[in-house]
């Protein structure tokens, strides 16, 4: 993902109309309706086993064997899971066979939310300063935000309590491979290398008709010292479901990490679900108004050292909350 601040005619913003920053805000708590506890173990494990599979570089072994264990992992909680298999040019001129993830857990119901992140690594470390041409391992970058939603579909399939809302989780493929850094490529065939993945599905739904009442995108979410603030587009697009999932953390006693303060618009999945698929989706992703992307950003530092259990808990748990209260 790369911080944008225009998206070339396709997704029009006006960054003068946005809310002005506030630093505090008085939370409304209602009664909750219960939920179920989010185990930070096992969505940390979740984590050290797609880093142990290696980067999961698109048409590598590492990017085969994840999806296979994915696929593998849903089923076993009963989710009705299926890919949607597509092809997609990169930046540099390949052809990639990449596949999105679907999992479906009641499907059968009328109102849906969506859960989303992306599965792929970065096959180079541009923002390094050695090995610029190697893959990072994405514990961070790719590997946390899908260790939350595996924990997530767990924890909904082995409690008796389910929400009363139908939950798909979609693991985007091939959104981090991007022109490196520092160089812009775009031309009459497609203007946005980033985010293929989410591209195709946001025009190609799994189901012709598919939609959600909104949608929650998780991305950088595991590493020590991270906080969450309110970026761009999900201001733009989904302001009301952005107050209620960071009210959300705040009720819970995760607000140290969900910061009211907004942040610049980031090209990351959700922009195009927001704008091709039109179904309002937020990004909970760790981008400093400050300070920009972490240190470890697209570099070979993205490894399981980053991670920490307690910014997955706090992520995971205000999630999970936010799809009960449905």
């Amino acid at each position: 993902m790369k911080n944008r601040f225009w998206l070339v005619g396709l997704l029009a913003l006006a960054w003068a109309c946005s809310s002005p920053e506030k630093k505090t805000e008085t939370v409304e708590q209602a009664p909750a309706k219960p939920y179920p506890t989010f185990n930070p173990d096992s969505a940390y494990a979740f984590v050290q086993k797609q880093v142990d599979f290696g980067p999961r570089v698109p048409e590598t072994a590492p990017h085969e064997a994840t999806k296979n264990w994915l696929l593998g992992k849903f089923e076993s909680y009963g989710f009705a899971v299926e890919t949607q298999d597509f092809q997609a040019k990169t930046y540099d001129g390949l052809t990639w066979d990449l596949s999105n993830i679907i999992a479906s857990h009641n499907p059968g119901a009328t109102k849906r939310i969506l859960l989303a992140a992306h599965w792929d690594t970065r096959r180079i470390a541009d923002k390094d300063t050695e090995r610029l041409d190697e893959p990072i391992d994405g514990a961070n970058d790719g590997a946390s935000g899908v260790g939350v939603l595996l924990e997530i579909a767990r924890v909904i399939a082995s409690q008796e309590l389910k929400p009363d809302v139908g939950v798909d989780i979609i693991l985007f493929d091939g959104e981090d491979d991007g022109e490196p850094e520092g160089t812009e490529m775009r031309n009459n065939e497609q203007d946005f290398w980033w985010c293929l993945g989410s591209q195709h599905w946001s025009k190609n739904k799994h189901k012709p008709n598919y939609s959600a009442y909104y949608g929650i995108l998780v991305d950088m979410v595991g590493a020590k010292g991270a906080r969450f603030y309110r970026e761009g587009y999900s201001r733009q697009y989904a302001s009301g479901i952005l107050k209620k999932v960071w009210d959300n953390a705040h009720q819970i006693g995760q607000g140290d990490f969900f910061i009211y303060k907004d942040a610049p618009e980031i090209l990351d999945d959700h922009a195009f679900v927001n704008e091709f698929a039109k179904i309002p989706m937020i990004d909970i992703i760790e981008f400093s108004p400050d300070f920009g992307f972490a240190q470890y950003h697209h570099k070979h530092s993205d490894t399981m050292e980053i991670i920490d259990r307690r910014t997955l808990q706090a992520v995971g748990e205000t999630v999970l909350f936010t799809v009960y209260q449905e």
